[in-house]
């Protein structure tokens, strides 16, 4: 007896069911240990086996027409056929009956199990199935004839939807050269990498069965079955469910347990060492003791749950099997770097202390040599071109925001030239010599509150600026230089969360401080006017001498101070009375003459409209909408789109707001000074020598800023595995500042922002996830030429001037109020300031409030508001240059609150210091109470070390 379709299925099986020869040496093909789980092998039991795909193909049609359908599948998560919409669904997170479990466990119990089976072919391995001494002939001739019949798949080709409102999936052809080239174009193949295996499940009811039928087959050597599966891999397991009709979904349940069962990893690592059905049965308990029951009076089953955004280290689960598995343990030292590796920070081998005089710099040095030639060759990938682009926007936006806040806190010493000038110089010495070569150098907030501190006691002590910046910048090379010589770089290992949160916080705040303030003291010099009050003036456009109208005039009454000729960026501004313009024969831009009044308006709209507008991008980064590159780029780009978007409001409106100052040729922005600073200028000759002390200060700021950079982008999640160079990017930085300093340009150390761009920038990913999976994070493309390519082309930007000069003033301070907004939002501090404020009830679910008392929490949060607030006051009075030596105190106060908070507290709050890790024995983290099994740590050991870029102290 023969079904429809069976004739083809065995011309197929004769043709294509071959062995897979590149696959014999799998785990699974080599001989089994004696137990279910060998601690010995496989990463103490974390699956190094080729991927598996399970689909579950059901029974259908009975009594009338029997047919296979797919109806499921799983790579890690599940997708379901929605018949009625005729697509796949979105993957999600199984969710199964309790008791599909257990008549899973009875079937297998009772039924055939063949470990190893030697089939070579789906036909042999049908008889090797049916060989059932509970079927009579005629029953297992009908049973062959029913599996080799061939099954109907959902298969979407790429770019094509299925018909709306189509009942039923599409059929495959009975063609088998359409079969073959129907498999092979499925886009679910690209998904899966090279050497995946799969898995069938068959399930389904037959009224002619009198009992149930269950079969568990591990295929020796793994065999492609033909058009049984959808993609075309080699099969290394097949299970068989089939019974008489039962009320509900029985048997479909029973499927979907066990393609869920094979689809979780540690099963089925179990699964292809078992060598009896003791170890299958034994995997199947060790699964339901770890299956997590939910109420069914709260619980909707048919809810989907959306697969994790991080999944969950397979960790716990060995941990937790190994101590119920008896025989020797595993080694002490093996355990306890697992249960504490993933939490406790270990020193790097750049942060051990040699004992000589620039140890830690040869060592850098040697360390760095053999990789340089790698630096170049490794940039060799099309990732690279596009990394350039995106770092290179970001970067010609950063000098462009910093250049005109240093020509305004400078009033014009240094500007948008020296700031394009000097960051390509810095940049591109910086990448070709640095220890960290992802590095990227910028202008940054601390320095420069720095710079507008130096320049505001320069001025109220009548000194040459540039000459004094001058001796600063040779005494802080020094002062790094000897930094460099006595190794203090290993002392980053004491900052901790707690300072680099002060940091970020302080420098946050400052950038919201002057971004608003500078546009409130626009809207006080222009106040805003109620309709039909007297205007101050017009702008009128009068020709110049040559007939072209290309300059303006402010109008306005005699007594009113020119206070807004600079800051508006005018050319030969004057004071006329309002009728003079028309005796000049200018003439309004635009039908209403724009007032002062509508100056400060419309400043005010191009300020909230860029950082709305960069805020709004950046989120639609996370966002569902649009296509994920579209979302990225946008995203990746939104600081630089507000930018473009706000000029162009200003330019379509026809706005005389104020606009960036750059200079028309390729000379410094200060009028009368060369490239060269004079050493000493008016000022006295004891001044090169009381430079230490701001330059001491200084010292310090430059230290905490380029370290802690240096420490976000090389921590051991990044996985980078060419090393760092602590101690030879400071050397690279204490040149640069005395180059810097020499030619009047802006000081350079890393930027944080920039960089942890630039290093997402080159993510590398596995290519091939499962449906639903995030991609796996393989590491940093490590080079020196993407860097080196950016500063060159910011290097050519210089000729940019005659349109740089079109940008207003109001879209910068909109950019930088969001950099300070988007600095201060992403870190922790932040969301324990938000506690203070937020009744209990509706707190989130954050891990510490899980582990540390609330209160505890609170008083962690008021040190560190106190802190902040004690920086604000001393950056706010005449002692706010030692400014940089408060910041180092947070080591101090961080050290301190060893004596107020435990150390469980601290390693949920912060991080624990490098002498107390040391010290404290492995039961002083212990809980002191442990309830449900779950010591109060598991969750923070556990917890995944995947990249976060989203750090900004900038």
């Amino acid at each position: 007896m023969k079904l429809p379709g069976q004739e083809e299925f065995e011309v197929s099986s004769a043709c294509k069911n071959v062995p897979t020869g590149e696959l014999d040496s799998s785990p699974g093909s080599g001989p089994r240990p004696d137990g279910p789980l060998d601690t010995k092998r496989g990463n103490l039991g974390v699956s190094k086996d080729p991927l598996l795909f399970i689909q579950l193909n059901e029974l259908l049609g009975w009594p009338q027409a029997l047919e296979w359908r797919e109806t499921g599948r799983w790579v890690l998560f599940e997708e379901k056929v929605e018949v009625g919409a005729g697509r796949w669904s979105v993957p999600h997170v199984p969710t199964l009956a309790l008791s599909s479990l257990q008549k899973l466990h009875s079937l297998l119990a009772e039924g055939l199990v063949l470990l190893d089976c030697p089939a070579q072919s789906f036909l042999e391995l049908v008889e090797q199935v049916t060989r059932v001494e509970s079927l009579s002939p005629e029953l297992r001739g009908q049973l062959q004839a029913l599996l080799l019949q061939r099954p109907q798949h959902l298969i979407q080709p790429t770019g094509t939807r299925p018909c709306q409102g189509s009942a039923h999936p599409r059929e495959a052809s009975y063609n088998e050269e359409a079969l073959l080239k129907e498999q092979h174009q499925n886009p679910l193949r690209q998904k899966l990498p090279p050497g995946a295996e799969a898995a069938a499940v068959l399930a389904g009811e037959l009224g002619f069965l009198v009992q149930p039928l269950g079969a568990f087959v591990r295929l020796r050597d793994p065999v492609v079955l033909g058009p049984l599966m959808e993609v075309p891999l080699p099969s290394r397991f097949f299970c068989l469910l089939l019974g008489p009709s039962t009320v509900g979904k029985g048997y479909h349940e029973i499927g979907r347990a066990m393609a869920v069962l094979l689809s979780d990893s540690q099963f089925q690592w179990t699964v292809r060492r078992a060598s009896n059905l003791h170890d299958l049965l034994a995997a199947l308990d060790a699964f339901l003791e770890e299956v997590t029951v939910l109420p069914p009076g709260l619980w909707d089953p048919t809810t989907r749950i959306a697969p994790p955004k991080c999944l969950p280290s397979q960790h716990k689960r060995l941990f937790s099997q190994l101590r119920e598995v008896k025989g020797p343990p595993a080694p002490p030292g093996a355990l306890a770097e697992d249960r504490h590796g993933h939490w406790l920070r270990t020193p790097s081998p750049e942060l051990q202390r040699t004992g000589r005089l620039f140890g830690g710099l040869l060592q850098d040095v040697r360390r760095k040599a053999s990789w340089y030639p790698s630096d170049f060759l490794d940039a060799l990938h099309p990732q690279c071109l596009s990394a350039v682009l995106y770092i290179y926007l970001a970067t010609v936006t950063n000098a462009i925001i910093f250049g005109g806040l240093l020509g305004e806190a400078t009033s014009g010493a240094q500007g948008v030239l020296e700031s394009f000038l000097g960051t390509a110089a810095a940049g591109a010495t910086f990448c070709l010599m640095a220890g960290q070569p992802l590095t990227i150098l910028s202008s940054t907030g601390p320095v420069l509150v720095f710079e507008r501190l130096l320049f505001s006691f320069s001025r109220d002590y009548s000194l040459d600026y540039l000459p004094f910046r001058l001796w600063v910048g040779i005494w802080v090379a020094t002062f790094c230089l000897a930094l460099v010589a006595t190794e203090a770089s290993v002392l980053v290992r004491y900052f901790t969360r707690f300072t680099e949160e002060g940091f970020c916080a302080l420098i946050s705040l400052i950038f919201i401080y002057d971004a608003v303030g500078k546009m409130l003291s626009l809207t006080s010099a222009y106040p805003i006017q109620s309709p039909g009050s007297p205007a101050y003036g017009c702008f009128c456009q009068y020709p110049d001498p040559g007939g072209n109208e290309s300059q303006w005039t402010r109008t306005e009454p005699k007594d009113r101070d020119d206070i807004s000729s600079m800051d508006l960026g005018l050319v030969n501004a004057s004071l006329l009375p309002p009728t003079e313009c028309a005796q000049r024969g200018g003439h309004p831009r635009g039908p209403n003459c724009h007032t002062v009044p509508d100056i400060a308006f419309f400043s005010l709209l191009l300020f909230l409209t860029s950082f709305l507008l960069a805020t709004a991008l950046k989120h639609v980064k996370t966002s569902r909408f649009f296509p994920s590159v579209v979302r990225k780029v946008l995203g990746d780009f939104s600081s630089v789109l507000a930018m473009l978007l706000g000029c162009g409001l200003d330019s379509f409106l026809g706005l005389a707001t104020p606009k960036l100052t750059v200079p028309s040729e390729f000379k410094p922005t200060l009028p009368g000074r060369g490239w060269l600073v004079s050493p000493f200028g008016t000022n006295p000759w004891w001044l090169s020598v009381a430079a230490a002390l701001p330059a001491l200060l200084l010292s310090i700021l430059i230290f905490m800023d380029q370290q802690i950079t240096a420490v976000i982008l090389n921590r051991a999640e990044y996985k980078l595995r060419k090393g760092a160079g602590f101690h030879l990017d400071l050397f690279c930085v204490a040149l640069l500042m005395l180059l810097t300093s020499v030619l009047g340009l802006p000081w350079y150390v890393s930027a944080t922002v920039i960089s942890l761009a630039h290093m997402d920038s080159l993510r590398r990913e596995r290519r091939t996830c499962a449906l639903g999976e995030p991609c796996s994070f393989l590491g940093i493309r490590e080079q020196r030429l993407t860097g080196l390519v950016v500063f060159i082309l910011t290097g050519t930007s210089i000729f940019l001037a005659p349109v740089l000069k079109f940008i207003p003033m109001p879209v910068l301070y909109g950019i930088f109020l969001y950099m300070g907004v988007a600095a201060m939002s992403s870190t922790q501090f932040t969301k324990r300031v938000q506690l203070l404020l937020m009744p209990a009830k509706h707190q989130p679910d954050l891990l510490l409030l899980r582990h540390v008392s609330l209160s505890r929490v609170h008083l962690f949060t008021a040190i560190q508001l106190a802190c902040l607030g004690l920086l604000w006051i001393i950056k706010s009075t005449p002692a706010a240059i030692i400014f940089p030596l408060t910041l180092l105190g947070l080591v101090g106060v961080r050290k301190a609150l060893e004596r107020v908070f435990s150390p469980q507290e601290l390693l949920w709050l912060d991080e624990l210091m490098p002498e107390k890790e040391r010290s404290i024995p492995e039961k002083g983290l212990e809980p002191k109470y442990s309830l449900g099994g779950d010591s109060e740590h598991s969750e923070l050991m556990y917890q995944p070390k995947t990249p976060e870029i989203n750090i900004s102290v900038n």
